[in-house]
């Protein structure tokens, strides 16, 4: 049976979405886009993409439509959700994108819309439970709003959890260097809350803090106050590299380690989640991968036997998409 979803808010991750859906997920069909701008230049940002390139079909506007090969979209430009009318369009499921709603309470006036279930496509910010396909998403036990977590949690979590699986994790530190965002400045402005965050980003690498160690304690409750993290942005326009140093519980070698992801990645619940890599590669050969966390053998360092570097790529943008995406179908 078709998946049929609204999206709410068309920016990066919107537009991700929808673009992943049309390529990978036949599953699902998007039957309603709620976003503030006029028709037109939703459609344009659709079909013209700096980083991913050109859409790969056929779109245009038609009233109050988006007409995507042929297939009729509904769009609003609601700024309450309460007032989208989501059951008139038949959608069962609503990607939450604006970065906005990200509260039980605020997500709630989807489904008093008419939508059956909500996905969050960031960290929740009250007791919404978090979840990371391939990594606790079998602890999903009916709830009718839930938050994908963040890009960079994607990325830690599954990598974290073969490490305290198979050696368990005693504490950790994990670095992000992380593409830049919307968030960004292209050249110097104010910024009150964060004053190295208004810095041009063309010029700069940008110290920053993120949540999205401390997060993995929300998905994996085993880890719950043992990792925590700092992230760096820097002058480039997609593609993150997670750098997790942690303290095991028990010896192992790297190649132990090394072998341990390649196994995940190959079978059970990573397999399509976790991905491996021996190759000499670097960040812009990740860009469009659909797997948010891709283990790099040969960039991880060891001094010890229970303290250890270990690597892992992530598309900020489209493979942590594709894993919300998997969240859904499974929500859904």
């Amino acid at each position: 049976m078709t998946i049929k979803v609204g999206i709410n808010g068309f920016g990066r991750i919107g537009r991700m979405a929808f673009r992943a859906i049309a390529k990978d997920f036949p599953g699902i069909e998007v039957v309603g886009i709620n976003d503030l701008l006029e028709p037109d230049y939703l459609a344009y940002m659709l079909k013209y993409d700096s980083v991913h390139g050109n859409f790969p079909g056929d779109v245009a506007v038609d009233g109050s439509n988006m007409v995507v090969n042929g297939k009729n979209i509904r769009l609003t430009a609601e700024r309450d959700p309460a007032n989208l009318k989501w059951d008139e369009i038949g959608a069962d499921l609503v990607i939450e994108c604006t970065g906005f709603f990200l509260t039980e309470e605020t997500c709630r006036k989807h489904i008093d819309a008419g939508a059956k279930k909500v996905v969050q496509s960031a960290p929740s910010k009250d007791a919404t439970p978090m979840f990371v396909y391939g990594v606790n998403h079998n602890d999903y036990n009916g709830q009718a709003i839930v938050s994908a977590a963040s890009c960079t949690t994607n990325c830690l979590a599954p990598v974290a959890k073969v490490l305290n699986d198979k050696w368990g994790i005693k504490r950790g530190l994990m670095t992000t260097v992380h593409a830049a965002t919307a968030t960004q400045k292209t050249v110097d402005g104010p910024s009150m809350k964060d004053w190295r965050g208004g810095r041009g980003i063309l010029e700069n690498i940008i110290p920053s803090s993120t949540g999205a160690a401390k997060a993995v304690g929300k998905v994996l409750p085993e880890l719950n106050g043992k990792l925590t993290g700092m992230a760096f942005r820097v002058p480039t326009s997609d593609v993150s590299v997670v750098d997790l140093t942690v303290e095991l519980n028990s010896g192992a070698s790297y190649d132990d380690i090394c072998a341990a992801m390649k196994a995940a990645s190959e079978s059970g619940d990573l397999a399509g989640v976790l991905d491996y890599t021996e190759e000499k590669v670097v960040s812009t050969d990740f860009r469009g991968r659909g797997t948010p966390s891709i283990f790099d053998a040969g960039a991880g360092i060891m001094l010890d036997d229970t303290f250890v570097k270990v690597v892992s790529w992530y598309d900020n943008e489209y493979g942590y998409t594709c894993n919300m995406l998997r969240m859904v179908e499974h929500v859904a």
